[in-house]
């Protein structure tokens, strides 16, 4: 947690000012009624948001910090209803959805709300995230907060908010999905940075979420980057694989000036020094990181190859060769198949390096046909050629398949477009997948028909 800065604390001590001073405090003090207090959150909370909202965007490891401030009872529990549903949003899940670590910012936000003198109308606005909160947290964890507060009245009320409901594992991730999406467009997220090797395995997912959200969205990230490079120099941490998968989204996902890559590139040497068996670790963690889709492979491999010692020449300096080729000159250039075809030999077929040979190049692949239009069928046709040349190369079902998934998605798209079953599109399509998609095995002759079978509406029913 890093200290709020000087005048984003005088903007928020301003608004307190005029809180405190408003006819419309006075106002609700008087009647105690809810309509009342609605009119102080309409005129206060939007611009306490638009404070966050720059905090968020410019200096986000500053946020709880920014959100512990207006716990004070000067501001009258404004904003802390929308804090609370950030809080329950930030923490990272496990398969289950359940907290991986317990929410102690949840636990504040609350108190401050349970402690807050307005208690009584703040607590409408917070039942549904109370609900989802609690459903994600353990139930000790929730009992033991719940056991915190003094009044009796404000324990019965977060009772109620534990539904039985939220104990199926379906509901509670369709509800939790349900609620996300409320907050969609909205920026709150911001970090920890882990300092020894525990904090590592209970911090790490949440740091690698963050730096992925930062990186994929129109941010400032200006002063989150010095941050970042910062914490790659703690030795202490080194030790851990987790390191090493921070180190590589840093290095893959971030534009960093030349003496922030020549932290990277000495970490990188330091573990290829240090680090047991560190260059089968590191694949093994590419391999995963490609599947994330805030990591796209061709960028991320051009950031992080110019860190990456190629006088060494071991298989993590052989790799960023072939892949260097790949992007440089295109996947379809015979020197790139070439460099392909002598790197992967060299290697187990279903190692993880070789996975990621495949992954970058059927990157390529899926990335074509998701955006080519129908009407430009033939290169898909020129595509496949070198296609079917990499699916000799790798001899691997699983890339197969995903050749033959992303083409049935195209090819669906221009039987869509292609509605005159006479039309020489529509005979060249039908023909092409007829003759190259049984030669392939992706289909059978009879599936093909079956593709391309008109479906017959069923008659409207008739009306007695």
């Amino acid at each position: 947690m890093h200290e709020l800065h000087k005048d984003y604390k005088e903007q928020l001590n301003t608004i307190a000012e005029e809180i405190q001073n408003s006819q419309l405090l006075e106002q609700y003090l008087d009647t105690e009624e809810e309509e009342d207090f609605k009119a102080i959150v309409s005129e206060f909370e939007p611009r306490i948001g638009e404070i966050h909202s720059t905090v968020a965007n410019n200096h986000p490891l500053q946020l709880i910090s920014l959100e512990k401030e207006l716990l004070d009872p000067k501001y009258e529990g404004m904003y802390l209803p929308r804090i609370l549903g950030y809080c329950v949003l930030r923490g990272e899940l496990n398969d289950r959805y359940k907290y991986i670590k317990p929410q102690d910012h949840f636990k504040d936000v609350l108190m401050g709300i349970c402690n807050s003198s307005n208690f009584e109308v703040i607590k409408h606005r917070v039942s549904q995230t109370l609900q989802i909160g609690f459903s994600l947290s353990s139930d000790i964890w929730s009992t033991n907060l719940i056991n915190e507060i003094p009044l009796k009245s404000v324990r019965y009320f977060l009772e109620s908010k534990k539904i039985e409901k939220y104990r199926n594992i379906d509901v509670r991730r369709i509800s939790y999905l349900k609620f996300q999406r409320q907050y969609k467009s909205l920026n709150f997220m911001t970090a920890e940075f882990p300092s020894d090797p525990v904090e590592m395995k209970t911090l790490t997912p949440r740091l690698k979420t963050f730096i992925l959200l930062r990186t994929n969205g129109d941010f400032n990230n200006d002063n989150l980057v010095p941050h970042l490079v910062e914490f790659l120099k703690n030795e202490k941490i080194r030790s851990t694989k987790e390191y090493i998968e921070l180190l590589m989204i840093i290095g893959m996902t971030l534009d960093l000036n030349d003496a922030q890559l020549k932290v990277v590139r000495e970490a990188l040497q330091d573990l290829s020094k240090n680090y047991d068996n560190f260059e089968n670790v590191y694949f093994e963690v590419l391999d995963d990181l490609y599947d994330i889709p805030e990591i796209h492979v061709a960028n991320s491999d051009k950031r992080f190859s110019s860190v990456v010692d190629k006088k060494n020449k071991g298989d993590l300096s052989k790799y960023y060769e072939v892949v260097d080729e790949v992007h440089s000159k295109g996947y379809v250039h015979e020197d790139a198949i070439e460099a392909v075809r002598n790197f992967y030999y060299q290697h187990q077929g279903l190692s993880d390096i070789n996975e990621c040979v495949r992954k970058v190049i059927f990157s390529y692949f899926a990335n074509f046909l998701i955006n080519l239009d129908p009407k430009e069928y033939a290169s898909w046709f020129e595509i496949m050629k070198t296609m079917v040349v990499y699916m000799g190369i790798f001899s691997n079902q699983k890339f197969n398949l995903g050749i033959k998934e992303y083409s049935l998605k195209y090819i669906k798209k221009l039987i869509k477009t292609f509605t005159d079953k006479r039309g020489r599109d529509y005979q060249d399509i039908k023909k092409y997948v007829k003759t190259t998609f049984v030669d392939l095995n992706f289909l059978t002759e009879k599936e093909v028909v079956e593709l391309f079978k008109t479906r017959r509406k069923k008659p409207a029913a008739k009306v007695s």
